[in-house]
């Protein structure tokens, strides 16, 4: 089924198929941070990856967000729709964290009042910057409408999500989400989600997440066995 070589990223390979529509997306055993300037080869780590977001998307399939998930291939590979990506990550905040808690000085671990929803330019030559939602409609990223659109989904999807991971008794701290076009120009949940693009924490604040990775704080493919174990429960 696999065939042409498209595009290889930090965490994955995206390889064309014999129809047209679909793609194979190849996880690989790569962590990296600071936008790829830090490398490491991780053994299992794509697996797990893999496995954590096929669960995630077969889930929300069921709950009726449109998303690119076909089904789950191989230990490394899913199938998925071809899409036009929009050059967007949409990050989600539910507790301050990470670059959020020391851009505006905020101890992290507090819960914020309501979530909060920023974009990122995806560019890797500028080092994916923040912009607001003037910058997108200037560089003509997105309509209004779609960024309407995105937004509101993308809290529906946090609020799955929330409840999902609650029910494993892990906190979903913030995520990035992706979303593209397929052929009929409906915008759709694309790319993967997983430890890699969220911060999860127990009830003891534990990082089950890349942070992991990130702050040198032990396995990373510990921390994310023990998030599919504990997402295999609830499926």
């Amino acid at each position: 089924m696999k065939k042409e070589l498209l595009y290889s990223g930090k965490a994955k390979d995206i390889f064309s198929t014999d129809d047209e529509d679909l793609i194979v997306s190849v996880y690989k055993d790569q962590a990296t941070m600071l936008n790829g300037a830090r490398k490491e080869i991780i053994k299992g780590k794509g697996s797990l990856a893999n496995q954590i977001s096929s669960l995630i998307f077969e889930k929300l399939n069921r709950a009726g967000v449109a998303t690119h998930f076909v089904k789950h291939l191989s230990e490394k590979e899913q199938l998925n729709r071809k899409v036009t990506v929009i050059p967007l990550e949409v990050v989600l905040r539910n507790v301050a964290a990470g670059s959020f808690a020391k851009r505006f000085g905020i101890e992290e671990g507090q819960k914020l009042e309501q979530p909060i929803i920023e974009f990122y330019y995806k560019n890797d030559d500028l080092d994916d910057p923040l912009i607001n939602e003037d910058h997108i409609g200037v560089l003509h990223l997105a309509t209004a409408e779609e960024i309407t659109y995105i937004k509101a989904e993308t809290q529906r999807i946090n609020l799955l999500l929330q409840d999902w991971f609650s029910q494993i008794g892990l906190c979903l701290v913030d995520f990035k989400l992706e979303f593209g076009k397929d052929k009929n120009g409906q915008i759709i949940l694309v790319d993967e989600f997983s430890p890699d693009n969220c911060r999860l924490w127990d009830s003891q604040g534990n990082h089950l997440d890349k942070d992991v990775f990130r702050r040198d704080l032990g396995s990373l493919t510990d921390a994310y066995s023990l998030v599919l174990k504990k997402l295999e429960e609830i499926h």
